[in-house]
């Protein structure tokens, strides 16, 4: 992986741990030589990242839109800060142009992101590792609803393993860096099946 999209929050948190994780993780990201891609702003745990990744002379790109732009939350000392029309055409950018996928914690924007994500790994959309980096158990919920969902026949259990989590970033990437994509066709076989069957 030589770009990492990571969705994080636009505030810190109210703990420490979540900004210290994110220097953590640019320290990770910077000894593999690894730029960032995120949502471009100069607020919260995305500006933690950000500066950190800068500060070890890394590449880093914001993709905002413009009526957040006008709203003077962008990070205008990026090395690359693309402006796009919309949310959804923030997400397709990114999605385009990173080689893999970091949750940290964040709100209801980076559940969407990470939604979106594992919707198309999913679908095969994409074949992009996507990974969790669980600080202070903050997507213990998220996990117990993916659990959830497994057992109750919503979500195929090849799917909810793809998922890789770790409270370590150094761990996540690799397992992210180990990544195989699951084959579509033998779930929509057994989809089709069990819906026949019922």
């Amino acid at each position: 992986m030589k770009k990492l999209c990571v969705f994080c929050g636009s505030s810190v948190g109210n703990r420490s741990e979540y900004a210290e994780a994110a220097r953590k993780l640019a320290e990770v990201m910077a000894a593999s030589q690894m730029g960032l891609v995120y949502g471009g702003a100069r607020v919260g745990i995305m500006n933690v990242l950000a500066e950190s990744l800068l500060q070890h002379q890394m590449q880093v790109t914001g993709v905002m839109p413009k009526n957040l732009v006008s709203k003077e939350v962008a990070h205008m000392g990026l090395t690359e800060l693309i402006i796009v029309d919309s949310m959804a055409e923030r997400k397709e950018k990114m999605v385009q142009m990173s080689d893999g996928f970091i949750a940290m914690p964040g709100g209801f924007g980076t559940l969407d992101e990470l939604s979106e994500i594992m919707t198309y790994n999913q679908l095969r959309i994409t074949d992009k590792p996507l990974g969790i980096l669980n600080v202070n158990g903050y997507f213990d919920g998220l996990l117990e609803f993916v659990n959830h969902g497994v057992g109750e026949g919503f979500i195929r259990k090849e799917h909810g393993d793809n998922l890789m989590v770790s409270d370590d970033a150094e761990v996540l990437l690799k397992k992210m860096e180990d990544y195989q994509p699951i084959t579509m066709a033998k779930w929509i076989d057994d989809i089709m099946l069990e819906s026949n069957h019922k």
